[in-house]
């Protein structure tokens, strides 16, 4: 069976067992703060260098951003097992399902998951037709598609892991590590909107507590105010 689409779901809201707050260690101020990479400016960071075409800008991070992320979850592989990760699962009460090519459901442990996530991603980043390598080979028109897919796919797994594994992240004491491949992550994603913000919201938190969305708000308003002042300046002029 091919499997090639991953879903989320939330729990029922009306469900008759009542759903207590979840600890999300992750929030804690002296956890947040710790980056290997706190001075970072990622948002200059992410933006596309001159004369660097955008594909090959996607293509790129896309790659990093898989090798930084299969690592993470390499870490904590041996704790996510299918007798206690038994779905996949992620951050207020969110749970991943993966559909077959007939569109049927199904709901498989966390690991078995993970692994259907990052096979696809290896074999579809190996392709020369998706991801070329050799001078002169174009994209594919389906590429950014592409690319979409696989970094929801991995948002998955850093959803999960923040969820079920960050105590293990923090025991290992990598867990500022985590941290900057997550604030790197989302800042890309959030410049070239690859993920839909109501997928990435279950970690909108962790996302405001890094500095992520403000940055790139503000940014974004600063923008449109120059934009509308040269318009206008140029209106004035003509």
């Amino acid at each position: 069976m091919d499997w090639f689409m991953g879903k989320s779901r939330r729990k029922d809201k009306d469900s008759p067992t009542p759903v207590q707050e979840e600890p999300r260690q992750y929030l804690e101020d002296t956890l947040v703060a710790e980056s290997i990479a706190a001075k970072v400016d990622f948002e200059k960071l992410v933006r596309i260098p001159v004369n660097i075409d955008r594909n090959e800008w996607l293509a790129t991070n896309t790659i990093s951003f898989f090798e930084h992320i299969n690592l993470m979850y390499g870490t904590i592989s041996e704790y996510c097992t299918p007798a206690g990760c038994n779905s996949m699962t992620g951050p207020g009460g969110t749970q991943y399902l993966w559909f077959d090519e007939k569109g049927k459901k199904c709901k498989c442990a966390a690991p078995q998951y993970v692994d259907f996530v990052m096979t696809f991603i290896q074999k579809t980043i190996s392709e020369e037709s998706v991801f070329p390598t050799k001078y002169g080979n174009p994209f594919p028109s389906s590429f950014e598609v592409l690319v979409k897919k696989i970094h929801r796919y991995l948002f998955h797994v850093l959803a999960h892991i923040y969820h079920a594994h960050y105590k293990e992240m923090v025991t290992f004491g990598i867990h500022g590590h985590l941290n900057t491949v997550f604030k790197h992550f989302m800042t890309m994603n959030k410049e070239f909107k690859l993920i839909d913000e109501k997928e990435t919201d279950i970690l909108d938190s962790l996302c405001r507590s890094l500095e992520v969305t403000e940055k790139l708000a503000d940014r974004d308003q600063t923008e449109d105010k120059e934009n509308i002042q040269g318009a206008t300046a140029a209106t004035a002029v003509s």
